[in-house]
């Protein structure tokens, strides 16, 4: 559980955040975060075993007063129909989202010449699609109040390319895209969308990474982590926190002209 200074614990007192892909690496450490600093959380994702796990350590740990405390809802955020519930749900529980973050995704490597259709459409409705849905149930309780932050977790993949990940890379290309887009369109309604683009970070979805190649290479686990940590020029993989620092920057007070920025963590490896 992350903690914060007597100076920060109320920093977000009384927002509703909603983060998504919020039971493992990235997700988590930035629900921990804003739990941390007095927010209410709604999490979401799949695995419901885990998000009722994180639902209640927060609970346990750095409950918000007033409230019934956090809570979470399991949702197929690729479907559009289960996104809406999801968010209506969540604003049923906590009130308007004043702070969405759209962390939910994943990533599979596949050379282009073997890609299927499928493989193609499920990277984007993960990784693109479910932060469209997502946002475009949020948006509307955003626009009357003329007030709201978007976080969006992309990637460097949203920056550069990478072989053997075009799907991905494509996915977090639109993500970047669309984060562009919404901070144009609702620069004068009080509304801020940025995107942050962390390089590898140190999770489970990374660990899947250094899995695969090790099968396919015959490399070591460790010959494989130094490969990826090679490509940031700091020499390591990028620790979660370090992200969700990011994001609660973007979502306080002291950011509010930043919109429309895609934001690399990721120790110079990408200088847009």
């Amino acid at each position: 559980m992350q903690t914060a200074s007597k100076a920060e614990t109320r920093a977000f007192a009384g927002q509703h955040v909603l983060v998504t892909g919020a039971s493992r690496g990235i997700g988590w450490a930035i629900a921990q975060a804003f739990a941390a600093r007095g927010a209410r959380l709604s999490l979401a994702g799949r695995d419901a075993a885990l998000l009722e796990q994180r639902r209640a350590a927060l609970n346990a740990l750095a409950a918000p007063p007033g409230n019934l405390g956090h809570t979470a809802f399991s949702a197929d955020l690729t479907d559009a129909e289960a996104a809406t519930a999801m968010v209506r749900h969540a604003v049923a529980a906590h009130g308007p989202i004043d702070i969405l973050v759209n962390n939910a995704g994943t990533g599979v490597s596949q050379p282009f010449a073997k890609m299927t259709a499928d493989h193609w459409n499920q990277m984007l409705a993960v990784n693109l699609s479910s932060v469209f849905h997502v946002t475009r149930a949020a948006i509307d309780d955003m626009l009357p109040r003329k007030s709201g932050r978007i976080i969006n977790v992309a990637s460097t993949a949203g920056l550069t390319g990478y072989a053997y990940v075009a799907a991905y890379v494509a996915a977090k290309h639109g993500v970047v895209g669309l984060t562009r887009a919404l901070a144009r369109e609702y620069a004068t309604a009080g509304i801020t969308v940025n995107a942050v683009c962390p390089g590898y970070v140190d999770t489970d979805m990374t660990a899947g990474t250094i899995e695969t190649i090790v099968k396919k290479t015959g490399r070591s686990a460790e010959e494989a982590r130094a490969e990826l940590a090679k490509g940031n020029p700091q020499g390591r993989l990028i620790q979660p926190e370090e992200v969700a620092d990011t994001v609660l920057w973007l979502a306080g007070a002291h950011a509010a002209s930043i919109t429309g920025q895609a934001i690399a963590v990721a120790g110079g490896e990408v200088m847009p």
